[in-house]
């Protein structure tokens, strides 16, 4: 894996939709079209005024990956988009709760 096009992200990185498109592997008509099926939400009204959390990069970089091995359509890669996302925010949770009762369980 080449390092010619990395760089660092935090969690208050934003993404326009060419730099989701680029850090995430796929094309910008597929990050529009998630856009579309209601998988990503971007602060802006319009294509060129969008920007995403660069949380997001990460949930598209994987469902992009396990959709070219399954074979899957972009609809489809919408609802792996959103269930990933939903698992950070099941996993944030725990992790919060955790350190709320002292790592007790």
């Amino acid at each position: 894996m080449t390092t010619e096009n990395a760089f660092w992200m935090d969690t208050r990185t934003q993404l326009t939709l060419v730099e989701l498109a680029e850090c995430s592997g796929v094309t910008e008509t597929v990050v529009q079209e998630l856009v579309d099926y209601g998988a990503l939400t971007p602060s802006g009204a319009r294509p060129a005024e969008w920007a995403f959390s660069a949380e997001c990069a990460v949930s598209v970089r994987k469902a992009a990956r396990l959709c070219g091995d399954l074979e899957l359509e972009t609809s489809a890669m919408a609802l792996v988009v959103s269930f990933l996302e939903r698992i950070q925010e099941l996993e944030a949770q725990v992790r919060r709760l955790r350190a709320q009762a002292g790592g007790s369980f």
